[in-house]
């Protein structure tokens, strides 16, 4: 008798890279390396033109490319590369993620059958502890979480969109990201309405990837101007309001 094919992977990862490819690269080899079993396809957007340092490698999963006509926002990326997803996860992934070990199907294997959106913990450079859970974005959260004796939640109100693991469906059901943000915020309100529409956080307390972290805001006006009219948006949304009753 013929053997039965093998399933399809479970995962399509979305990466998009704003002239980072040389941050990609090493991306894949990790993920070749450690989880290409649960691996279907990479989409990889292009959103400005850049040299092509990935051309006459090959990866245990394909690399679908996507490039951009014109620059898109962080959200209306992953969106687009989603409109070629078919498999039951979808997971949006930072360029400057990095794996030591597979994450990947051990966070699949934990996944509770209400968890929406799913995360490692997250370590950054030169810390010696993972990332602590983000509080309800709030300003006094954001002043408070720099005062002595502040205490952050045991479970996370929002995940950071460097690492976010959907259910396909949740993922559809949601509509994807609000396109209204350009880089920042995003992943609060998609955070905040997975919450509303009845589906959790679920955090893999035992996994971590690491983020060569590129932040951006803290060196160009450009970018903190988005982020800080990203914060004012999300402070405007009717999401954040019925989110906040609803942890409240």
């Amino acid at each position: 008798m013929p053997t039965p094919p093998s399933p399809r992977p479970p995962i399509t990862i979305s990466i998009v890279s704003h002239g980072q490819l040389a941050l990609v690269l090493p991306l894949l080899e990790q993920l070749d390396r450690h989880s290409r079993e649960v691996i279907d396809k990479v989409l990889l957007t292009l959103n400005i033109p850049e040299p092509d340092v990935l051309a006459g490698r090959n990866w245990g999963f394909e690399v679908e490319r996507i490039e951009n006509a014109s620059p898109k926002g962080f959200g209306a990326n992953h969106n687009q590369a989603f409109e070629r997803c078919g498999t039951p996860w979808f997971l949006v992934l930072n360029p400057d993620i990095r794996f030591d070990s597979d994450v990947l199907t051990p966070l699949l294997a934990q996944a509770a059958a209400d968890a929406g959106l799913l995360t490692p913990r997250i370590l950054e450079p030169g810390k010696a502890e993972p990332e602590p859970h983000r509080a309800m974005l709030t300003p006094l959260e954001i002043v408070g979480r720099r005062k002595p004796g502040y205490v952050r939640p045991t479970v996370p109100a929002w995940i950071p969109g460097l690492f976010m693991l959907f259910r396909s469906e949740v993922y559809r059901q949601l509509g994807g990201f609000d396109e209204k943000f350009f880089m920042y915020g995003e992943d609060f309100d998609i955070c905040a309405r997975t919450r509303l529409a009845g589906w959790k956080l679920q955090v893999g307390e035992d996994l971590v990837a690491r983020h060569d972290a590129q932040r951006e805001s803290h060196r160009s006006k450009k970018y903190l101007y988005w982020h800080v009219t990203s914060l004012l948006k999300v402070w405007l949304s009717g999401s954040f309001w019925r989110y906040w009753r609803l942890r409240g």
